[in-house]
């Protein structure tokens, strides 16, 4: 295979963007090969797989290596794994080299990058031997693009606002009532929070550091932030991003949020140093998989509520976000025992056993009903809570676009220049929406 010594010009602009349920299935549990697929061998075969995470996670992923390896003898899992912060360089230079892993944990926002460049296999060439039937098809389409299938997800999540039950209780503030919240209620009761408090607590941690919350408000407002036909084209107007930060900048001037100067600081601390795992905050825009980790933190009584909308809770707005993929390479010589690890990962539960929620609650749902009596509590919250939403929850937004990883760090800072006054709302729109489509452009030439 030829080795190239020099990344393709959208390995870059990736590289860039990252930096800144049921029983085992007869596949899986034997070297039969499946009525469509491709044919198992009988030889030794290595397969190399790559994720990023935590020790933690690492520990994990390795038990569920040994569990597959003592079921096929003939088969080793070579473990590729790093933290976050270096995934996506280590990914794209093993790419650049013509050496990508078997098998990839994916994110959303790099999907399409790598598939339209040609590094993701298809996923629907497997067959049989990698059913998908007890995934929800709003759920699975999230991994698809133009109708093939790149990635198996995971986890879902959906975007939440965490409320501090004890600091509520404590100021003698009731705990709103999230199927009917909007926004000015939730304005108003931030600013009441640190009023009460004597600015001892603060309403409610900023926003607007991440995509979760922005999509969010853009689907309430009938939007989305690409285009729904898969272009590379940000289709976000300049009024509802500038009414978003302007939401921002004026709950912060009356002190609803913290000083945006305390807000930065804390942003790149990590969810530990947080508003709200030090409850400093009452609210905070959070992820439905992070609950857990932010009442280990706090030691409070955390309750994850529906984000507030314009319309009381009326629209289909919310929805649900694979934690990450399991992808695998084009180029791979064994797709056979790819499929073979990738069913295990996904269908059985001898590795639901093992991973539990740690990935996120699980997006098979057969898989999703055989775990939750397994979970701990605030998992089987987080269970609930993602059942509770689903009559708020519509269409899967877009899918992110080549060069789109590339907007965590755009709209970090154009939140950052709007906090400290050095763009309006409105320049910050264009800013944004200009620099964003760029990404997009680039990443396709």
């Amino acid at each position: 295979m030829r080795r190239t010594t020099t990344a393709p010009r959208w390995l870059l602009l990736t590289s860039v963007g990252a930096a800144t349920m049921l029983t085992l299935t007869a596949c899986a549990g034997t070297t039969e090969t499946p009525a469509t697929g491709p044919t198992l061998s009988d030889e030794p075969v290595t397969l190399s797989f790559t994720w990023w995470g935590n020790d933690v996670r690492h520990g994990i992923t390795e038990e569920l290596i040994a569990a597959f390896e003592a079921e096929h003898e003939n088969i080793t899992i070579e473990p590729q794994y790093t933290d976050w912060a270096g995934y996506w360089d280590k990914l794209a230079t093993t790419v650049a080299a013509g050496d990508a892993p078997d098998i990839i944990q994916m994110d959303e926002k790099q999907l399409s990058t790598y598939a339209a460049n040609g590094v993701l296999l298809d996923l629907g060439t497997l067959g049989d031997a990698l059913p998908t039937e007890d995934f929800p098809e709003s759920v699975l389409g999230t991994g698809a693009l133009d109708g093939t299938q790149y990635g198996i997800p995971v986890g879902i999540n959906t975007y939440t606002y965490m409320a501090n039950a004890d600091l509520l209780e404590s100021l003698g503030i009731e705990l709103p009532d999230d199927e009917t919240w909007s926004w000015d209620d939730f304005t108003e009761l931030a600013e009441e929070i640190t009023a009460a408090s004597g600015g001892a607590v603060i309403g409610s941690q900023s926003w607007g550091f991440e995509d979760g919350g922005l999509n969010n408000w853009l689907r309430q407002h009938g939007e989305s932030l690409y285009a729904e036909d898969g272009s590379p084209e940000v289709t976000a107007s300049e009024e509802t991003l500038a009414d978003w930060w302007q939401l921002l900048l004026d709950v912060t001037e009356a002190g609803g949020t913290p000083d945006p100067s305390a807000t930065i600081e804390r942003e790149s601390a990590g969810l530990a140093e947080s508003f709200t795992a030090t409850n400093q905050s009452a609210f905070g825009p959070w992820w439905s998989n992070q609950v857990a980790a932010l009442r280990d933190a706090s030691g409070q009584n955390l309750e994850p509520l529906m984000v507030p909308t314009p319309d009381e809770g009326e629209s289909k707005a919310a929805y649900y976000k694979p934690s990450m993929f399991w992808s695998a390479s084009a180029k791979s010589e064994h797709p056979a025992e790819v499929a073979l690890f990738l069913d295990f990962l996904s269908n059985s539960e001898e590795a639901a056993d093992l991973l539990l929620a740690e990935r996120g609650v699980p997006a098979n749902e057969k898989i999703r009903e055989y775990i939750t009596p397994k979970l701990d509590e605030v998992n089987q919250e987080v269970v609930d809570f993602l059942d509770a939403i689903a009559p708020r929850v519509g269409d899967a937004a877009p899918a992110t676009p080549p060069g789109g990883g590339a907007i965590e760090t755009i709209i970090d800072q154009h939140t950052q220049r709007v906090l400290f006054g050095e763009l309006t709302p409105e320049d910050a729109a264009a800013s944004f929406i200009a620099e964003l489509q760029q990404a997009l452009d680039d990443a396709a030439i």
